[in-house]
């Protein structure tokens, strides 16, 4: 898994009736882009995670022109 400030991190819910969850990659700490990161949730948490296999990136475009 890697991922830049900025992306996005879906969470899966686990089990019946937990929803989703996305939260904003505010900082990655290991090398080339490799968790741990630090995560800001919309309601304004923070956290350091280590995603496991239920965890997708969701990239962001950096390129203005696309």
């Amino acid at each position: 898994m890697q991922a830049s400030v900025g992306d996005r991190l879906l969470m899966h819910g686990r089990t019946v009736g937990h929803e989703d969850r996305v939260a904003e990659i505010v900082e990655v700490l290991g090398s080339e882009g490799t968790p741990p990161y630090r995560v800001r949730f919309d309601d304004g948490h923070e956290a350091l995670m280590s995603p496991g296999p239920d965890s997708v990136v969701r990239h962001t475009d950096t390129d203005p022109a696309a």
